[in-house]
């Protein structure tokens, strides 16, 4: 056969197999998903056995978040099992180490009742500290409207829910679940 007709046999193959590739990944991503978005979804586990007294405030934190970001899954550890964000309470003021955590790395959130003795939400404290864990810096001053201004807004704030900035910082940082581990040293006192 003349090297020609090999050639371009050798094309048409292999247009056809990148083809039928391409078919394959788009049928499985559901529809307005790519495949990509759905491989990259980082699931952390928390505890939150040390936390009495805080557990429905917790699991309201969590609900907001898991339900305002796509590619972070935060789920309740197992008994028994390691967790990327321990969660305890204290008597101090709320912090949390600044992330963003990554699977198989550990953060610390602590849920100070000074905060709550002097009037705040707990259900603001948890979500704003979880925030902390995924990447978020504090932004004081700021209004009841971004979670991460934390005491700032003031004590009637009850706000748990993160805006549209900070749901998409969040987002970045987990895009991949590939990404660079930062460090995970910086502590964050959430004192007014």
């Amino acid at each position: 056969m003349p090297l020609g007709i090999w050639l371009k046999a050798g094309v048409s193959a292999t247009a056809l197999v990148l083809a039928m590739a391409g078919a394959a990944t788009a049928a499985t991503a559901p529809a307005g998903e790519s495949s990509t978005a759905q491989a990259a979804t980082v699931t952390l586990r928390y505890d939150d056995s040390r936390a009495a007294g805080w557990e429905a405030a917790i699991a309201a934190g969590v609900a907001s978040w898991n339900a305002n970001v796509s590619n972070v899954r935060l789920v309740e550890a197992a008994p028994g099992t390691a967790a990327e964000i321990v969660i305890v309470a204290t008597t101090g003021w709320p912090q949390a180490t600044l992330g963003p955590v990554r699977p198989g790395r550990q953060v610390r959130v602590e849920l100070g009742s000074q905060a709550v003795n002097q009037g705040y939400n707990k259900t603001r404290i948890a979500a704003h500290e979880l925030g902390h864990s995924l990447g978020l810096p504090d932004t004081k001053p700021g209004p009841c409207s971004q979670l991460m201004s934390g005491s700032s807004a003031g004590t009637a704030c009850t706000n748990a829910t993160p805006n549209t900035t900070e749901r998409s910082r969040v987002q970045s940082a987990y895009a991949s679940a590939t990404a660079a581990l930062a460090p995970t040293d910086r502590i964050l006192i959430d004192a007014p």
